[in-house]
């Protein structure tokens, strides 16, 4: 192994460690989201190096393209050479709407229940640190705030992201020196998908390093936890929750919190609704004039405090 190797593997290794304690101490599972593109071989090596007798990989062909089968097959053929188990998931239903969205949630679906049914309690999927900085400039232009800003999280429920602090080309360079040819998706190159057209514009900012992106998003995210744990005990002291709904008594707090603390309250009555920024801004400034609004099903009073319940059924005449 060269020393560019070597350093890669020992930052993969420092990332599993930090992102799952005791993993390198236990015999737990480790699964692999492997597409067969660059990063994700990458992270199948990187892996395999770490833990080869620990690891099984997965790879979604979303029957989109007619060349899927033919790299789900390779990505198989690269696991059967090492002695890694290997999984190809397809969707019952085909994939319809928006694809991009619809692609997601089907392959993230595929990949809980294949985890499932093979007892494997994490799963580490291949974004880096390009992916991060792409992400973060498409929820700027999106208007996101400190949640969307944060980015893509290292690590979200037993999914982790050990390569996040990675940049796209020295992953790519990892690979075609262990003499494999990566899988070339044309939807990459899509000019029709925001990711793509966002990426394309970034190849003029040469020279710069993305991994300060993911510095970037890991800071926004802190502030996030800072702002939620701050939620977390003024809604124990100022959400009383009734037999028909809840009220915020004291509604003087930063515009941030104050926005928080109303969606704990709108999820109290209702924990499906999923109101868009847009309502969210509307609702807080009537019930600022102590207005009574709907949203969704919820009726909401204004004052000094904030009232909020089922609305009542309309009756159809």
């Amino acid at each position: 192994m060269d020393d560019n190797a070597a350093s890669l593997q020992k930052r993969f290794e420092a990332a599993l460690d930090r992102l799952i304690p005791d993993f390198a101490s236990g015999d737990q599972k480790l699964g692999l989201a492997v597409s067969g593109g660059p990063d994700s071989l990458a992270l199948l090596l990187l892996a395999f190096r770490a833990c080869p007798d620990r690891i099984a990989a997965a790879t979604v062909d979303h029957g989109l393209r007619p060349a899927g089968r033919a790299e789900a097959e390779f990505v198989g053929s690269l696991c059967r050479e090492r002695g890694i188990a290997h999984r190809i998931l397809r969707p019952v239903v085909p994939i319809r709407g928006s694809i991009q969205s619809a692609a997601r949630r089907a392959r993230y679906g595929l990949l809980h229940d294949w985890m499932k049914e093979e007892h494997i309690p994490w799963l580490a999927t291949a974004h880096h640190a390009d992916d991060q900085l792409e992400t973060m400039i498409m929820r700027i232009l999106r208007g996101s705030g400190i949640d969307g800003l944060s980015g893509i999280r290292e690590k979200r429920g037993n999914i982790v992201r050990p390569l996040l602090q990675f940049q796209k080309a020295e992953l790519e360079s990892y690979v075609a020196r262990q003499g494999i040819e990566a899988v070339d998706d044309p939807s990459n190159r899509n000019q029709g998908y925001d990711r793509v057209r966002v990426r394309n514009a970034l190849q003029d900012l040469e020279g710069f390093d993305t991994r300060l992106a993911s510095q970037s998003a890991s800071a926004l995210g802190a502030a996030r936890e800072a702002v939620e744990w701050t939620v977390e005990r003024l809604a124990a002291d100022h959400i009383a929750t009734t037999d028909f709904g809840c009220t915020l008594a004291r509604t003087a707090f930063p515009a941030e919190i104050r926005r928080r603390l109303l969606l704990r309250c709108l999820h109290i009555c209702d924990p499906a609704l999923s109101p868009r920024g847009s309502q969210i801004g509307q609702t807080i400034a009537a019930l600022e004039k102590g207005e009574t609004v709907t949203l969704g099903d919820i009726l909401c009073r204004g004052g000094d405090s904030w009232h909020f319940q089922p609305a009542p059924k309309r009756r159809h005449s």
